[in-house]
């Protein structure tokens, strides 16, 4: 069996978290640049409201997370059997589940 040295292990630790922090300053960035974006077209009179349609927005990814919860829940069931493993498939299973019930819900009293 082959040692590794102190700096590789040392490298292989700081990795992730250089990863992390690069990560969260392009994130930062971009929020930070949007947000002075829209106080600019505010204040020169250019700034129209997104619209957002939650309705279809609750449909879409209720459907998708249904549909890969319930993959993931077939599968992890078949391979690992009854285990807390299975919590992955079954999260977004309920999450789509419930995200579609809204949906209905919604869409019922509009008619």
């Amino acid at each position: 069996m082959q040692q590794t040295s102190a700096a590789v292990q040392i490298i292989i630790a700081i990795i992730p978290i250089v990863g992390i922090v690069m990560g969260s300053v392009v994130v930062f960035f971009y929020i930070f640049w949007n947000h002075k974006h829209t106080e600019l077209l505010i204040k020169s009179g250019l700034w129209v409201k997104p619209h957002f349609n939650l309705t279809a927005f609750c449909l879409l990814t209720g459907l998708l997370l249904s549909t890969v919860g319930l993959a993931l829940t077939v599968f992890l069931s078949i391979v690992i059997g009854s285990n807390l493993g299975l919590l992955g498939g079954i999260i977004p299973l309920a999450l789509g589940i419930g995200l579609l019930a809204y949906y209905w819900i919604v869409h019922g009293t509009r008619t």
